[in-house]
């Protein structure tokens, strides 16, 4: 079992450090704190334990993946519902297994509908002039969600949980997903991008998901339409996106998850400069809002996360022994 072995618990932040070890008793299970992420040099801390625990924050490199492997370990459980900063198909040749864990998608759910509101609102420009003391009005109004046809890419949990908070707004929604799982207005993707005044992104990213917002796709938008993606960066083709803001094809974006992230979000960069030219022109341009991939840090996703990290390592290992 794994309560013999225990969990290797890798880029711990000292909120879920507590919750680990309030919570590992309750299931007779020994966490192994460690507060760096995962890495080739402390591959060590996993030694005598089959299953460890990585956060989404930093990727996995195929020579730790290795590493681990040669240690024993046969289970990783990455605190997100995302894999995609872990080589599966390398972690499968080597005989571990990658799942994600579920929380609530509420919390993701409400952050999306926040970042709709303030990009039809157009609410970065107010704040910033505000605290500058000009508390002049916007020169263009904003404009109502229940006045607009908002589409949702990916209906999934929190895809779903989106769409129920719409129809409370009286707005008009269209779905697309390739395999539709729950009851909604299910449109193909070039109607749903053709129709829609807002696009919101809860697709998981994959290969054949990457870039899904192309340059051609992007073409199809709406003149002046709004983009949301609280999903993965990497579903949005940035330099296509940025050339469509910049000559006014795309009205607006609310992003908290960013192509280019790895590096920036998650660390102080207040005296070091971006290298990213990509992300710096998303971030002087005045219809673009970005936030630090945050939508999931509530109080509620971290005690699901916990929880479902522990009790799916468990579940494997009583796989592993039944």
């Amino acid at each position: 079992m794994v309560a013999r072995t225990g969990i290797s618990i890798y880029g711990c932040s000292p909120d879920e450090a507590a919750a680990f070890r309030e919570a590992a008793p309750r299931f007779g299970v020994i966490p192994t704190i460690i507060d760096a992420a995962i890495a080739e040099d402390n591959v060590g801390l996993a030694f005598g334990n089959r299953c460890i625990s990585v956060s989404h924050k930093t990727p996995v490199t195929n020579a730790t993946l290795r590493l681990l492997s040669d240690a024993g370990v046969e289970y990783i459980s990455t605190r997100s519902a995302g894999r995609n900063h872990i080589d599966l198909d390398v972690a499968r040749s080597l005989g571990i297994t990658v799942e994600g864990v579920d929380y609530a998608p509420d919390g993701v759910a409400d952050y999306t509908l926040m970042l709709m509101l303030m990009a039809l609102r157009n609410a970065r420009s107010i704040v910033i002039r505000a605290e500058a003391n000009d508390f002049r009005l916007n020169v263009a109004r904003g404009k109502e969600l229940g006045d607009l046809t908002i589409g949702v890419i990916g209906t999934g949990r929190i895809g779903a949980a989106v769409m129920q908070r719409l129809h409370g707004f009286g707005c008009r929604v269209l779905a697309y997903d390739r395999n539709p799982k729950t009851p909604a207005d299910h449109v193909p993707l070039d109607e749903l991008l053709e129709r829609s005044d807002l696009i919101t992104l809860h697709t998981p990213l994959a290969p054949e998901t990457r870039h899904l917002l192309d340059r051609r796709r992007i073409a199809q938008l709406k003149p002046g339409a709004v983009i949301v993606n609280t999903g993965r960066g990497a579903l949005i083709d940035t330099a296509a996106l940025l050339d469509a803001l910049e000559c006014g094809a795309v009205g607006g974006a609310a992003l908290d998850v960013v192509e280019e992230e790895d590096g920036i979000f998650y660390a102080d960069r207040r005296r070091r400069p971006i290298e990213s030219q990509l992300f710096v022109r998303l971030q002087r341009h005045p219809n673009v809002l970005i936030t630090p991939h945050t939508a999931y840090f509530t109080e509620r996703a971290l005690a699901d996360t916990v929880e479902h990290t522990i009790l799916n390592c468990i579940a494997f290992g009583g796989t592993q022994h039944g």
